[in-house]
């Protein structure tokens, strides 16, 4: 019997790298996962935001940064400003970093569909990956011609399942995006 499980699985981390890009995506309202991506220099470094400061939300349209060491906030206030895929202008009062959340145009709420759906065509490219790697692992097998047949089948639903979840997920995310 050939095992799918590893490529189950292998399927489950892309599925689950997606969902992470896609909580870094703007909606229109304030999250944390929104500053993820931004790296901010600090103690002659390159550092992730959130292990130099703690982000929280303070109403639907803010994001307040507070710094663990308040040396780091004009630092922080550069990187955020200068992220040009956020469009986000943030304001400090030396303690903390305030990030306001504008509300976006039509046409910005476009473009960032357009950026998501980018992060669909990677994750499935990542699937299709996992199963021609278990083709060719399946072509090397030393199985019955039947066993290879319902493997190969098993693998296609897999692949057919993983592909419905990724867009399902997508779809989600356009229509909150989309939605005013």
């Amino acid at each position: 019997m050939f095992d799918t499980e590893k490529y189950q699985k292998s399927m489950e981390e892309a599925l689950a790298h997606f969902k992470d890009e896609l909580k870094k995506v703007r909606t229109g309202r304030a999250h944390p996962d929104m500053l993820s991506g931004v790296k901010v220099e600090a103690y002659g470094q390159w550092m992730p935001l959130n292990q130099v400061a703690n982000v929280t939300v303070s109403g639907a349209t803010m994001l307040l940064v507070t710094p663990y060491d308040p040396a780091t906030i004009p630092n922080i206030s550069n990187s955020i400003r200068s992220d040009s895929s956020l469009g986000l202008n943030p304001s400090d009062d030396g303690r903390v970093v305030r990030v306001p959340i504008p509300p976006l145009t039509e046409e910005r709420r476009k473009e960032i569909v357009k950026t998501a759906s980018k992060f669909v065509e990677e994750s499935k490219v990542k699937i299709r990956s996992v199963r021609e790697d278990a083709r060719k692992d399946l072509k090397s097998a030393e199985l019955s011609e039947d066993a290879k047949k319902r493997a190969e089948k098993s693998i296609d639903d897999l692949t057919k399942s993983f592909n419905e979840k990724i867009d399902a997920e997508f779809k989600e995310k356009e229509k909150e995006i989309l939605t005013i």
